[in-house]
Formats: structure tokens, C-alpha cells, sequence
């Protein structure tokens, strides 16, 4: 098992910049490809980010791609997502995800961090 903690967000205008952090423990964290997704008031949870065991495969939804970016620090036991150009529409919480294989569905999620972007 491995339990994941988010760091705060936070308040930031549109255009600026967040960067979100996820704190892994339990089992070795490379043996996890990892993953971000965020559910705005009133939708459905969305994935935005995914990056593979080692970093080396990283894929980005095209709503955020180009603006935001998926990296892992396997000694740190640490996944980020750098968020970049930030609009209001990406409001929402944001959860870190773990999961078994490279692929499939995610099995182990973090307890959210609120993210909102002021127009």
C-alpha cells in the first residue's frame, strides 16, 4: 500500500503559476507510475497528468497541455505538477493517484488540495 499526501494549494490570479506536490509513503514509490486529476463544482473528476514508474513517459491531457507538466523525483518519493498560465476554468481539487502497473486505472488517490484561479 502507499498513502499520499498533497501539498496546500492556493489562491493564484490567472496567468500565474502553482506548483503541487504529492508526498509518497509505504512501498518503494518507483514501483508506482503516478498520476494527477482534479474535479471542478458540479463535474466529474478529470485526469490531467500521468507519468510513468521511472519519469521517463510522462502523458498530459489536452486541456492542460503546454501549460502544465508531470515530473517525479523517485529519491524524494515526491510526483509535481508545475501548473503554468493558469485560467479560472482550472479550478478545482486536485488528487494524486498511484497505481500497480504502468496502466490501467488508479488505485491509490491522495485526499485532495483546492486549487482556484481568480480572473
Amino acid at each position: 500500500q502507499v498513502q499520499l499526501v498533497e501539498s496546500a494549494g492556493g489562491l493564484v490570479q490567472a496567468g500565474g503559476s502553482l506548483r503541487l506536490s504529492c508526498a509518497a509513503s509505504g512501498r518503494t514509490f518507483s514501483s508506482y507510475s503516478m498520476g494527477w486529476f482534479r474535479q471542478a463544482p458540479g463535474k466529474e473528476r478529470e485526469f490531467v497528468a500521468a507519468i510513468s514508474r521511472s519519469g521517463g513517459i510522462t502523458n498530459v491531457a489536452d486541456s492542460v497541455k503546454g501549460r502544465f507538466t508531470i515530473s517525479r523525483d523517485n529519491a524524494k518519493n515526491t510526483v509535481y505538477l508545475q501548473m503554468n498560465s493558469l485560467k479560472p476554468e482550472d479550478t478545482a481539487d486536485y488528487y494524486c493517484a498511484a497505481r500497480d502497473k504502468e496502466y490501467g486505472p488508479f488505485n491509490y488517490w491522495g485526499q485532495g488540495t483546492q486549487v482556484t484561479v481568480s480572473s
